[in-house]
């Protein structure tokens, strides 16, 4: 059953600005992100990141919680092998997913120098 669902558009370029700054890269990247990011060229690098901070807001809209909710890198934004991405949760994010028995879920897309992330939080059996 689903139990919230977010979104959330960000800009690429914006966020390709903000990576110049090590304290936001810091601030909203977990150490897993980072090493990611780190792994990418430039522009694939941008768009990866605008779609990870994009799909960490939609995790913080799907909880109710809105920013602040929890630390952006307690939301982790990682992919599979096969590029399909997923949440990789710590501290407080987490926690809530655990006590309120919710497994988040995120679509991402990239079109037109935006990138856009849809959550969605099921209710475990």
């Amino acid at each position: 059953m689903t139990v919230g669902i977010g979104v959330d558009c960000t800009q690429i370029e914006r966020i390709e600005k903000s990576m110049q700054k090590p304290q936001f890269v810091q601030r909203v990247f977990a150490k897993e992100e980072q090493q990611l990011l780190a792994s990418l060229g430039a522009k694939h690098a941008a768009e990866t990141a605008a779609g990870c901070f994009a799909a960490k807001e939609a995790f913080l809209k799907a909880a109710g919680v809105g920013l602040g909710g929890f630390a952006l890198t307690d939301i982790a934004v990682l992919r599979q092998q096969s590029g399909k991405p997923y949440y990789q949760l710590s501290g407080t994010a987490a926690a809530y997913c655990r006590q309120n028995k919710i497994m988040p879920m995120v679509s991402l897309t990239h079109e037109g120098g935006l990138a856009i992330a849809f959550a969605v939080f099921e209710a475990k059996e």
